[in-house]
């Protein structure tokens, strides 16, 4: 039986991504990164809405020009429906409604958070179960012990800030610009040769590391945003764009911060990887973009001989690509969505 072309769509923040699977393999993929939002130093629900509502089509249009195919090609529609802001994936989901409507084919809902699960295996081919994932960005940071597509056991999350939200805010604080936390990510790993090795001006720098009391696989960032905010209080000088640091010692600071983030993301994944006999690491989501803690994770999983498998960063963060493979393999376990789906702001895997 001929497995039909899928076409996938991911509005739920400020990427608009469009992506094409055909035999199961992703064949194009477009990702436009809203640039509007920098002026605001955060994304701005409304414009984000908006821009989709400009981005989406040409984004369609440029996968199937990649593909050399036409929308009469398309035979299913994998749609991002939540978790997100409701203006964004109401976009994503119309549109989809509309193609579906149009051409008389499958529709599948799709949940972000397993779109990033199981994006994986678009660069490294089927995930050994069971495996532990963590998907760690800017609205989600969390463990996830998967058995199968829709089988998941929550392990751990945060209490308050997800990781990317905390790099976010204290790199904006820096004076870094919107995103704050690839600026960071940046000048931390000018700190070669590795990511241990600080700067000679903030040597003994070390800000604290949370545990959360009866919960070993918990997460909590605020603590550590607290601690940046009144180190840069007692130190320099407030500025409307941030605080006034020279650049030696901000990439001092911004290193300090990343190794206290690894530090805390890799004490929640060993002590999770005890909870199971998982058969592979997955990590995921935008924050694992991020050079620096790519290193520290590749340096925890070779001294305790765990596969790590991590997408590349284009398909790190949001992306068709992820919605279009989930979309194709619920489709291929015979799972559909009718048109009366709604999309979830607050949707979960549980």
């Amino acid at each position: 039986m001929k497995q039909p072309v899928v076409l996938g769509i991911e509005t739920s923040c400020d990427e608009t991504a469009a992506a094409l699977l055909i035999e199961g393999r992703i064949v194009a993929d477009c990702t436009t990164t809203q640039l509007l939002h920098k002026e605001y130093g955060g994304v701005v629900p409304e414009l984000a809405s908006r821009a989709h509502e400009r981005l989406l089509m040409s984004a369609v249009q440029e996968v199937l020009d990649e593909a050399k195919i036409t929308v009469k090609d398309i035979g299913a529609v994998a749609v991002t429906r939540g978790p997100g802001l409701a203006g964004a994936l109401l976009v994503g989901m119309s549109f989809a409604k509309g193609l579906v409507t149009a051409r008389q084919i499958p529709f599948i809902g799709v949940n972000h958070l397993e779109g990033h699960l199981w994006g994986a295996e678009i660069t490294h081919g089927k995930l050994p179960l069971p495996f532990l994932g963590m998907i760690i960005s800017g609205g989600h940071t969390m463990t996830v012990g998967v058995n199968g597509l829709g089988r998941y056991e929550k392990l751990g999350e945060t209490h308050d800030d997800a990781a990317g939200e905390l790099l976010d805010k204290v790199g904006r604080m820096m004076g870094y610009g919107f995103p704050a936390g690839e600026s960071l990510d940046r000048d931390a790993m000018s700190c070669q040769p590795t990511p241990r090795h600080y700067d000679t001006t903030t040597p003994a720098l070390r800000f604290p590391r949370a545990r959360i009391k009866g919960d070993p696989l918990g997460f909590s960032f605020s603590g550590l945003k607290t601690a940046v905010l009144y180190y840069l209080r007692e130190k320099y000088e407030r500025r409307a764009i941030g605080y006034m640091i020279p650049d030696a010692e901000r990439i001092g600071i911004s290193t300090a911060i990343m190794e206290a983030v690894s530090d805390m993301l890799i004490n929640g994944l060993a002590t999770a990887w005890e909870t199971d006999d998982y058969r592979a690491l997955v990590v995921s989501g935008g924050v694992a973009s991020s050079r620096y803690l790519r290193i520290r994770l590749e340096q925890f999983a070779a001294e305790n001989d765990i596969p790590l498998l991590i997408p590349p960063p284009r398909h790190c963060t949001d992306n068709g690509a992820m919605i279009a493979y989930t979309g194709y393999l619920r489709l291929q376990a015979g799972f559909t969505s009718k048109l009366d789906l709604s999309i979830d702001p607050s949707a979960s895997l549980w």
